[in-house]
């Protein structure tokens, strides 16, 4: 089991580092997402209904996720008699296990988009306005190069709890009941992702529960990935460094990965009338910039090693 569990997660790192995502239409976040467009709606008792879609849909994609894998692996066991039955059913729980976290996690299209801002900040800052609409959810039409820069680095760090570590994460520790269990775990820890982000404004009353549960799930993962962002900057003191400025941000968790990138670059992260991050230090520059992505990306590979080393043991 801990081999299977390995070779999907390296399965699921080598997709992200070579292929492209799974096409709109049938990409299982997006038909998630699908699902809860339509609970998006007024409701007579939003709070009710809140806790409802909170807790119902992400067990509901855990029980699909779950039910892929395990009825995968039946039938191939079933199908191939002998002794190689075992061997094809434990191949196959790993491809299919594989593709499940691939379709939950994402770093080459992060660190992409960062990058394009990055880029783009320089020569082209309205290209790299309307590239940073990948990547965060701001008004960027009144942004200098600098702030679009800062922009692209502190969304790619809370990006990378959210969108790789915590599913990874999931995934290893339920892979120590098994493989199937470990892709609902993830396909849950998604799930709640994925309803913050659609539900968990302030105006929207039924949203608020997916919003506070999204903070408990995520208190690990976000301090997991400050680690390793510290680790790739070879920068052991940013941690405590970022310590200051953690708490800025109004979320619980996210002020942690971009505090402490902004604490190993030496430089300010500032969201206008939200946070300011290492406010005594120069907004970056192009190199800073593209440091703090690298750093990002190094980050994440650190976290899909983590996640199979773990899954294995």
């Amino acid at each position: 089991m801990g081999l299977t569990a390995l070779a999907a997660v390296a399965l699921a790192a080598g997709l992200d580092a070579t292929a492209e995502e799974f096409p709109g239409p049938v990409h299982p976040v997006a038909l998630f997402g699908r699902v809860v467009d339509r609970v998006n709606r007024e409701w007579a008792r939003p709070t009710a209904v809140g806790v409802a879609v909170a807790v119902v849909l992400p067990l509901a994609a855990a029980a699909v996720a779950w039910g892929v894998v395990t009825g995968v692996e039946r039938l191939v066991a079933a199908v191939v008699v002998g002794p190689g039955g075992a061997v094809a059913a434990a191949v196959a729980t790993a491809v299919v296990a594989g593709l499940a976290l691939f379709a939950t996690t994402s770093l080459r299209m992060l660190v992409g988009a960062a990058r394009e801002v990055v880029a783009a900040s320089e020569s082209d800052p309205a290209a790299a306005r309307a590239a940073s609409l990948a990547l965060v959810g701001r008004d960027t039409s009144s942004l200098s190069p600098a702030e679009l820069r800062s922009a692209a680095v502190e969304s790619a760090a809370e990006n990378l709890a959210d969108g790789l570590v915590a599913p990874l994460l999931a995934f290893a520790v339920g892979a120590q009941a098994s493989v199937a269990v470990g892709v609902a775990c993830a396909a849950w820890v998604k799930a709640v992702n994925t309803l913050d982000s659609m539900l968990g404004y302030p105006d929207t009353p039924h949203g608020t529960a997916s919003a506070r549960l999204d903070d408990a799930v995520m208190w690990v993962p976000a301090r997991l990935s400050a680690v390793l962002l510290a680790t790739a900057a070879r920068s052991p003191t940013a941690l405590s460094t970022a310590r200051r400025w953690a708490r800025a941000p109004a979320s619980p968790n996210s002020g942690w990965p971009m505090a402490t990138t902004a604490a190993a670059l030496g430089a300010r992260l500032r969201k206008r009338d939200a946070y300011d991050l290492n406010p005594d230090a120069p907004l970056p520059t192009p190199a800073t910039a593209r440091t703090g992505v690298q750093t990002v990306s190094v980050a994440g590979w650190l976290a899909f090693l983590l996640a199979g080393v773990a899954a294995w043991l």
